[in-house]
């Protein structure tokens, strides 16, 4: 595997590991229900949006074979 490669797939690993966290943070309940109404859409829109962008990684990294 090539060096950028490796960047992309290690990056692909560390947001993983982020996006669950934050899964794990807004399906747990008691913290995040007493939130705000507005935190708890942008902490919602932030899992969107970090989960389009592990899937254009995932897409990336299936590339790399081709």
């Amino acid at each position: 595997m090539l060096p950028h490669q490796e960047r992309v797939v290690a990056e692909r690993s560390e947001l993983g590991i982020k996006l669950a966290k934050l899964v794990e943070f807004i399906g747990a309940g008691d913290k995040f229900l007493h939130l705000s109404v507005a935190e708890q859409a942008r902490l919602r829109r932030q899992q969107a949006y970090m989960t389009a962008y592990l899937n254009v990684l995932d897409e990336r990294i299936g590339a790399f074979a081709a």
